[in-house]
């Protein structure tokens, strides 16, 4: 059976924190670990609680993340994987023919969903995996992109006061009002040192190996039953 995605109309997206979670945890498997995508519903699930690359660390439950796909199914952003073989039912996103992102696009917002508001520099770090930016000015050349859309579907923030650079964040959840409200509440923490967001590029890797034997776990069981 064919499943045809509706075409979202971005100005009326409004997605919610684990629908953000959800599309933001498939786009960067996507990316980083073909061979496993689209993903298991318990694949999906443990990709939206990692605890590495994720802020905040969320522990998401399975109705939740159903509920998250349910909602994104409704929006033509995501659904279950149109050519994926086998009993197990896979996810897969469809930002690539909602927005028709570049590369460079695609991964910012996905670090964006992932991560909340940003820095460029931040977001040059944490995007390397999925596409490498190789100046900041092509960082920032990304952001205005996304930002010249219309509706933007990103927005530069006020300043927080003792912070040297402006914080980046997408508008799938949001007004930049609200945001910017959300920052005010809670004010973005330092930027992480060099050794911390090492340590979380090893911590992503540990759970990307976990996820793999689950995947391969999951393949033997089938086979066997």
């Amino acid at each position: 059976m064919v499943i045809t995605a509706i075409m979202p109309d971005s100005s009326q997206i409004q997605l919610s924190a684990a629908e953000a979670r959800a599309l933001g945890a498939l786009m960067e498997k996507e990316a980083t670990t073909p061979e496993y995508y689209p993903l298991s519903l318990n694949a999906l699930i443990n990709a939206c609680n990692q605890r590495s690359n994720r802020e905040p660390v969320t522990n998401l439950d399975e109705d939740d993340v159903r509920q998250a796909l349910h909602g994104l199914e409704n929006k033509g952003l995501a659904g279950r994987a149109r050519s994926a073989e086998g009993r197990v039912t896979k996810y897969e996103h469809w930002l690539g023919e909602a927005f028709n992102f570049s590369r460079a696009e695609q991964a910012l917002v996905c670090v964006l969903l992932l991560r909340g508001p940003q820095t460029p520099g931040e977001l040059r770090n944490r995007t390397e995996r999925m596409h490498r930016f190789d100046e900041l000015s092509d960082v920032l050349a990304g952001l205005e992109k996304l930002m010249q859309r219309e509706p933007p579907l990103a927005a530069v923030l006020p300043r927080h006061p003792g912070f040297k650079e402006s914080r980046y964040a997408h508008l799938l959840s949001g007004t930049v009002e609200e945001l910017a409200a959300q920052v005010a509440v809670h004010p973005p923490e330092a930027d992480f040192p060099a050794h911390d967001e090492r340590m979380a590029q090893l911590e992503a890797a540990v759970a990307e190996m976990k996820q793999e034997i689950a995947e391969l776990r999951g393949k033997i069981d089938s086979l066997l039953s």
